[in-house]
């Protein structure tokens, strides 16, 4: 079935044919004739072209003819100001002391005022892991000493693997049966990319650890347990061009290990120490490695702070971000506030009852019953408003966050890079905002 795709003129060639790509594509995909090229043409040039893929290949029946761009003629022309530009300039008057209004006297009636919550310093961030980019240097090399046949197979096993190249093979035949053609052999294609697959799987793997190895003292973790689990597959340990590559990123591995594991306890000392509770409790509940066990002095005094900074003067707001904090981070049941909050809001008592099983010592400060056989709640998702952003852009105040459970196949929670120090209860007690009051 012929479908209609952009591709891109890369090169023509001295027979008179042209060599062509998808538009935003690397490599070369093909080759067409140059009758089916329109007039004027050249190299660069993105057409709109009708294609059909079999497993021979992608074949170009028809191109069209590029549309010429229609001049605007509706544009408004700019004209010069007859006057020469006068900037203004001001002075603000400087206040006079002895003019100022007396302060008004507070009467007993006055509502007093909100408690002020006192912005911590900043401390620095560490610089976002780097992401593998991974090349194609080896795959290409494999495909490029296949014959042309097994290389469409190859592309498929690179796409899916084997189950690719059976559904490729069946929706061919379903198209040779309604045409009136034989069925093309299942069997001898799939021994074909078996036997590829160990091949490819090899290529692949060098292809990632090579790109892992050169940003290896900055590589994401997870990108980097990846391309070691990756190499115990036994089509990879059997090869030998992957044994000393394997070894070095092992070693890597554990020296990088032990390098983010010293980062992340220093993270938390420093949050600690200038005050910015929130985001310690948010970086403990998240080690560079699963299992590792929180150092018990530290956590005495993670759990201090957290304990002292729920004061029953704090407003609930204060109340419900440390909470949702700490509930997931390694000392939940060692924070114990002296009192419970004075004041009390819908958001407050909801937030409690649903930790209550993680932190039954709050819950029990609130008087609040835990089912112990409930299932443990998951962090909060904190989803910023499109919306919001772009009308907040004008006015210059700041975006309002909403916090949605996490979904079962959530990792863990959104740490967010601060903590703002805006201040107000949540529109909606399902949704509780878990990270607008700064610690």
């Amino acid at each position: 079935m012929s479908r209609r795709i952009e591709i891109e003129l890369t090169s023509k060639q001295n027979d008179g044919t042209w060599t062509w790509r998808a538009a935003g594509a690397r490599e070369p995909k093909g080759v067409v004739v140059d009758a089916l090229i329109p007039t004027g043409a050249s190299v660069k040039d993105v057409l709109r072209a009708e294609v059909e893929t079999d497993l021979d290949g992608t074949r170009v029946l028809n191109i069209a003819a590029p549309k010429a761009k229609a001049e605007r003629s509706d544009l408004l022309k700019l004209l010069p100001p007859e006057k020469s530009f006068q900037p203004v300039t001001s002075q603000l008057r400087k206040k006079d002391r002895d003019s100022k209004r007396p302060r008004r006297d507070k009467k007993p009636n006055d509502r007093p005022s909100r408690p002020r919550f006192e912005t911590p310093p900043e401390i620095p961030m560490r610089p976002k892991p780097k992401r593998i980019k991974q090349g194609r240097v080896h795959v290409d090399e494999v495909l490029a000493a296949l014959p042309e046949a097994q290389r469409t197979i190859a592309e498929k096993v690179l796409q899916g693997g084997i189950p690719a190249v059976r559904a490729a093979v069946e929706e061919q035949n379903k198209t040779a049966v309604a045409q009136g053609k034989e069925k093309i052999p299942t069997d001898g294609l799939v021994t074909m990319a078996e036997q590829l697959l160990p091949k490819l799987r090899v290529a692949e793997w060098l292809d990632r650890a090579k790109a892992a190895e050169k940003i290896i003292t900055e590589i994401d973790l997870r990108d980097l347990r990846s391309v070691v689990v990756a190499a115990d597959d036994p089509a990879i340990a059997r090869d030998e061009t992957t044994r000393e590559l394997a070894a070095r990123m092992k070693v890597a591995l554990t020296e990088r290990q032990k390098t983010e594991l010293d980062n992340w306890l220093q993270d938390i000392r420093a949050a600690v120490e200038v005050g910015r509770i929130v985001r310690a409790l948010k970086l403990s509940s998240q080690p560079p490695k699963a299992g590792v066990p929180f150092p018990p002095d530290l956590a005495l005094q993670l759990a201090a702070a957290t304990s002292a900074s729920l004061t029953p003067d704090a407003l609930p707001e204060r109340w419900v971000t440390v909470l949702e904090a700490a509930a997931f981070s390694p000392i939940r049941t060692q924070v114990i506030p002296p009192h419970p909050a004075v004041a009390v809001n819908d958001d407050l008592k909801k937030t409690v009852k649903r930790l209550g099983v993680l932190m039954p010592q709050i819950a029990a400060l609130y008087g609040i019953e835990v089912d112990p056989k409930a299932p443990a709640p998951r962090p909060l998702r904190v989803v910023r408003d499109s919306k919001d952003k772009k009308s907040n852009a004008k006015t210059g105040a700041p975006t309002a966050k909403k916090a949605t459970q996490a979904k079962p196949d959530s990792p863990k929670p959104v740490e967010s890079a601060k903590e703002p120090v805006t201040q107000g209860p949540s529109e909606k007690p399902e949704e509780t905002v878990t990270d607008t009051v700064s610690s």
